[in-house]
């Protein structure tokens, strides 16, 4: 069993597994920074960002298990590795996560810059493209994907400082620029699933090159993170 896919070059997979914990530092910091503007104790605060560690890495290992073991390597709809792993994470952060008292205090506290900034993290997007460059994912949705993630994390940058500068329009650039963050995560899950479809009625290239280790982590961790986040924006900007 190969524990990288040969489907690019190994110095591709090793170079996204050294980057891959990057947006998840960012998330946990931008929690634990904002927990630190509560009247919530230091030592629970370090509680809870390493519990958050703990977590991602338990959630991520169960992924990787899932996809050496070959359950996401059938061609089927919809995928399996949105089935078994995008889908219960989203619900669970929805339904679970969005109720707890904790995520309750995080909500009040967290800056709105610095929950839109740390969409940056979305630049991993550019890994869409590599795996297109090495013909292991089709051109169409490579560009839907990679393309549209780059320009989210491009605008992220300026939306913060837009909202930083507190400029009249703030709020309705943040807005806008969430809309869009939205749009383009579903985009890249409509052109997944369509694309699976077409491969599976015509035999044309798939998105199975998502479904082994370690790119099967970007369907696991991003899509429902980033829907997560673009929820608590909108919680944030009208509450």
């Amino acid at each position: 069993m190969n524990i990288l896919t040969t489907l690019v070059p190994y110095w591709v997979s090793i170079l996204f597994l050294i980057l891959l914990p990057i947006p998840i530092f960012m998330i946990t910091n931008l929690v634990k920074e904002a927990l630190a503007n509560s009247n919530i104790e230091s030592k629970k605060i370090d509680s809870i960002y390493k519990s958050i560690l703990v977590f991602y890495l338990v959630y991520l290992g169960y992924a990787s298990i899932l996809s050496w073991n070959g359950v996401f390597s059938e061609n089927s709809l919809p995928p399996r590795v949105i089935l078994f792993t995008t889908f219960p994470f989203a619900l669970f952060l929805i339904l679970v996560v969005s109720r707890l008292e904790i995520y309750k205090v995080f909500l009040q506290n967290v800056k709105l810059e610095s929950l839109v900034k740390v969409h940056i993290f979305r630049f991993i997007g550019v890994f869409f493209l590599i795996l297109y460059y090495f013909v292991a994912i089709p051109k169409s949705f490579a560009l839907i994907a990679g393309l549209g993630d780059i320009a989210i994390a491009v605008l992220s940058i300026f939306v913060s400082k837009i909202l930083i500068l507190k400029k009249s329009y703030s709020k309705q650039i943040t807005i806008i620029w969430n809309i869009l963050g939205i749009l383009d995560i579903i985009s890249v899950l409509t052109s997944a699933i369509i694309t699976t479809k077409l491969s599976i009625e015509t035999g044309s290239q798939s998105v199975i090159a998502l479904t082994y280790f370690p790119f099967c982590l970007i369907p696991a961790f991003a899509a429902a993170t980033i829907i997560f986040l673009h929820i608590t924006i909108f919680r944030k900007l009208f509450t």
